[in-house]
């Protein structure tokens, strides 16, 4: 049965991954490095970022270093972003479904706290959160299954019962490695680009809460 379902954030929750181009072209710009649209999409969606800023500068980026550019690039990213929150259509009105039926919800993200606490402070569902974890919460990061774990467990859950939305080859894999039932949002990849689903959507807008039951009959 049913019990929990857990959001991953960027480009699940909100299509954040054109705006993270943009903070990550004005980063790598100040170094003189152009990462091409194909580049982003294959190194950036669903990475965190000691993946991402390693394999973009070209050596073992770690330890307070990591903390640092981390800290810049993000801030500019929350910059960029702040004004332009906008949930992905129809997620509100599903979230709204899903707390009108009792059911727990969480986000985990590999995004650092402070942007997990800027989109769901500006969408105002932090209340109806009973987990929120972010990088900060975690030391295997996706495809690692360890932060949707984590969540169960503070849900009080078992993994099998709990539904992930997830956009990402390393966020679906995680999902999937934590025994959880997985929902492809397709805002960043195709169906090809992921591992298998139990279902997929573009949106919210006509995911139906009996097709989201009846994956766990």
């Amino acid at each position: 049965m049913l019990q929990a379902v857990i959001f991953d954030m960027d480009g699940v929750i909100c299509h954040t991954n054109p705006f993270h181009s943009i903070a990550f072209q004005h980063f790598f710009a100040k170094r003189n490095l152009n990462p091409t649209q194909a580049e982003y999409e294959e190194h950036m969606y669903g990475k965190n970022n000691g993946y991402i800023l390693s394999h973009f500068l070209g050596r073992k980026i770690e330890g307070r270093e990591l903390v640092l550019l981390e800290e810049e690039k993000e801030g500019l990213f929350r910059e960029i972003y702040k004004s332009e929150v906008d949930p992905i259509a129809g997620f509100m009105e599903f979230f709204a479904q899903l707390k009108s039926e009792k059911i727990l919800t969480a986000v985990a993200t590999s995004a650092p706290r402070a942007n997990l606490d800027l989109i769901i402070g500006t969408l105002g569902i932090g209340g109806q959160m009973q987990s929120q974890l972010a990088s900060e919460d975690v030391s295997k990061h996706k495809p690692a299954p360890e932060v949707y774990l984590k969540s169960a467990e503070k849900l009080g859950v078992d993994p099998a019962q709990c539904l992930v939305f997830e956009d990402s080859f390393s966020g679906v894999t995680a999902g999937l490695n934590a025994g959880m039932k997985v929902v492809g949002v397709l805002s960043s990849h195709t169906k090809e680009e992921l591992p298998a689903c139990d279902l997929y959507i573009k949106d919210y807008k006509n995911l139906d809460l009996a097709e989201v039951f009846n994956l766990f009959k």
